[in-house]
C-alpha cells in the first residue's frame, strides 16, 4: 500500500500535537454539513442573518467538535493522541453549548425549536456512540442526521414552519449526504483496515494493469473533494443572493 494511504483520511494531518485537533474537525465534511444549515436558512422566505449565525455556531459545535470527539473516543478511527478525558470534555462542552444556543432559540424564537434541540442531542450521542447496537449508525441514518436534519432545523429556525420547500431541501441534503456516505465508506475501510490490495485489471485490448489501493481510493476521494467544493459554493451563492 502506498505511503499516502497510511493516513486514516485524506484530510488527516501527521499524528501528534495541534495537528490532531485539526484532523479531529474533519474540516471538509464539517464545511459540507454546515452548508446545509446555510442552505436551509437561505431557502426560508424570511431569511435573516441574525438567525443563521446562531444555527451555524450551534451545528459547528455539535457536529464539527462534539460529534467528532465522540466518534474518536469510540475506537480512535483517526488515530489521534488526544487524551480520552479531553475528548470527553470537548464533547460535553461543545454539545452543551449547542444545546444552550438551541434553548435560547426556543425561548426567544419558537418553542418548537426545543423539539429540534432534543432530537439533535439524541442524534449526536446515538449515532457517534453507536447506541442500541449501532441501529442508528447506518448509511440512511447518516444522510438523515447530518444532511436533512441540519437543513430542516435551520429552515424552521428562520421560517418558523416546515413546508414543501423545506421538505424538498431536506431531500436534496439527504441524497447528497447519502452519496457522500457511499463514496466515503469503502475509502475509510481501505485507509483504516486494509493492509494489502492485490490483483490486476485486464482490458479488452489485452493490456494488464496491476491493481493498487490508490487506484480504488483516489477516484472516490477526488469526487468527495469536488462535491465538498460544490456544496459549499452552492451554500455561499444562495446566502449571497439572499443578502
Amino acid at each position: 500500500m502506498r505511503a499516502e494511504l497510511t493516513r486514516p483520511a485524506f484530510y488527516a494531518l501527521r499524528s501528534g500535537g495541534w495537528r490532531d485537533y485539526v484532523t479531529l474537525l474533519h474540516v471538509p465534511y464539517t464545511a459540507w454539513h454546515l452548508s446545509y444549515v446555510a442552505i436551509g436558512a437561505a431557502l426560508s422566505p424570511e431569511f435573516a442573518l441574525s438567525r443563521l449565525w446562531p444555527a451555524l455556531v450551534a451545528f459547528g459545535l455539535a457536529v464539527g467538535i462534539g460529534a467528532h470527539a465522540l466518534d474518536e473516543l469510540n475506537g480512535r478511527p483517526l488515530r489521534t493522541q488526544i487524551p480520552a478525558r479531553l475528548l470527553v470534555a470537548l464533547a460535553v462542552v461543545s454539545i452543551g453549548g449547542a444545546v444552550v444556543i438551541g434553548i435560547v432559540g426556543a425561548v426567544t424564537v419558537n418553542p418548537w425549536l426545543g423539539a429540534f434541540v432534543a432530537a439533535g442531542a439524541f442524534i449526536v450521542a446515538a449515532y457517534n456512540l453507536e447506541w442500541f447496537g449501532g441501529r442508528f449508525h447506518g448509511d440512511l441514518w447518516f444522510a438523515i442526521d447530518w444532511g436533512a436534519f441540519p437543513l430542516l432545523t435551520a429552515y424552521f429556525a428562520t421560517a418558523e414552519k416546515v413546508d414543501a420547500t423545506a421538505i424538498a431541501g431536506a431531500v436534496f441534503a439527504c441524497a447528497a449526504s447519502l452519496a457522500q456516505r457511499r463514496l466515503s465508506t469503502p475509502v475509510r475501510d481501505l485507509r483504516r483496515r486494509v493492509t494489502k490490495v492485490s490483483g490486476t485489471v485486464e482490458r479488452r485490448d489485452g493490456s494488464v494493469q496491476p491493481l493498487e489501493a490508490a487506484d480504488l481510493v483516489t477516484p472516490a476521494e477526488a469526487a468527495l473533494g469536488a462535491l465538498t467544493v460544490a456544496i459549499v459554493a452552492l451554500a455561499v451563492a444562495i446566502v449571497i443572493m439572499r443578502l
